[in-house]
């Protein structure tokens, strides 16, 4: 019969009783489930209706429910790594028809499942991550206890085959992940490694962020450097000997009076920087290379720089007044605008260097032509 639903269940019952001439005491949905609410109740439901009997779809000739294929209700108990679950046939099949669980009891003894003494089916697997996917399979929703890693629930339902749940543990772990900390490295934090190290170790800190530090006076010696980010860090009297610099950020930093010998700044960015008085000369002959830096606007007055490795450097603006450069390789740098009044040059190899609008009054050793400035 086709009827308008409205009004209470028990409305619906009498409607029911009326229509079929029968006393109408329960409503049940299409698959058996019993109806205790009239807003369960959606458009074009097929509903059936009795007197109080057990549930019988029509469509399986009159044969109990729990006797159907894959569709079993009733109760079992699983033993998994030795902890009981109980649970009912159709929680482990119905969510995930396609599951390892849902094949292993979706007909009785399909699998050959083994029991324990007690009759529970025995997984070994582990109940700690075991318990989360149960539940979910329950009700829909994943939902872990603190204390429980969550990459050992999705192998366990990598494992069943819980392709649902998988997803959102999947996304779940990525949410727990911490972000990644790109603060920059304080001088406390630094000085704690510095003590730490054993003075014949290699301290690497390549890539590391220091921007802004304050690293003033510290020893630094051979330190590892390659790509840090030194930007406008306080170097002022630090121990940078042999220490490798290369492509590090040090733009805007203050390296004045620092030890330089030795140092490795290839294609560095010291852009900005300030380098009075800095001492790149090595008595022991070990040259300082900044080939390729950048160089900008430094301020390295009165820096020592003997025998100074400065090749297709880039000095554009920088003020090199009344440094020591006897010896040092200048060709092809780009000295625009540079200041280079009272400079010693003695030596120097400045071929293929570009020297236009560079002041080089007072200088203490005459510029030869010969060494082919442009």
């Amino acid at each position: 019969q086709v009827v308008a639903v409205y009004g209470t269940l028990s409305d619906l019952l009498s409607v029911a009783s009326n229509k079929l001439g029968i006393k109408a005491t329960s409503v049940y949905n299409g698959k058996g489930g019993l109806i205790d609410d009239i807003a369960l109740i959606r458009d074009d439901d097929v509903l059936f209706v009795c007197e109080g009997e057990p549930f019988i779809d029509p469509q399986t000739d009159g044969r109990p429910q729990e006797e159907l294929t894959g569709s079993h209700t009733d109760w079992l108990t699983l033993n998994v790594g030795g902890r009981y679950f109980t649970t009912t046939r159709s929680t482990l099949v119905n969510k995930e028809p396609d599951s390892m669980l849902a094949h292993m009891f979706k007909d009785k003894d399909a699998w050959g499942n083994k029991q324990d003494h007690r009759g529970a089916f025995l997984i070994d697997r582990s109940p700690e991550y075991f318990e989360p996917i149960l539940n979910y399979l329950r009700h829909g929703q994943l939902i872990v206890n603190d204390g429980i890693n969550l990459l050992g629930v999705l192998e366990e339902a990598r494992f069943f085959g819980i392709d649902s749940l998988i997803e959102h543990l999947e996304i779940a772990i990525k949410n727990s992940q911490p972000a990644e900390d790109h603060s920059p490295i304080s001088r406390k934090e630094f000085v704690r490694f510095l003590l730490a190290t054993p003075t014949k170790s290699e301290l690497r800190c390549q890539g590391l962020n220091f921007s802004g530090a304050d690293l003033s006076r510290l020893d630094l010696r051979y330190i590892n450097f390659k790509m840090a980010n030194l930007s406008r860090c306080n170097l002022a009297h630090a121990n940078l000997c042999c220490a490798n610099l290369e492509r590090a950020d040090l733009s805007g930093s203050v390296l004045d009076c620092a030890n330089l010998q030795g140092v490795k700044m290839l294609c560095s960015n010291a852009e900005g920087a300030s380098l009075k008085g800095c001492n790149f000369e090595d008595p022991s002959g070990l040259k300082a290379n900044l080939e390729g830096a950048n160089l900008k606007g430094v301020d390295m007055e009165g820096s020592q720089m003997t025998g100074i490795n400065l090749r297709v450097a880039t000095l554009k603006n920088a003020k090199l007044k009344n440094c020591n450069l006897r010896g040092a390789t200048l060709a092809g740098t780009d000295l625009e605008n540079c200041d280079l009044s009272g400079c010693d040059l003695q030596e120097a190899n400045l071929r293929g260097s570009n020297v236009k609008g560079a002041i080089f009054e007072e200088m203490l050793t005459p510029l030869h032509m010969s060494q082919s400035v442009r």
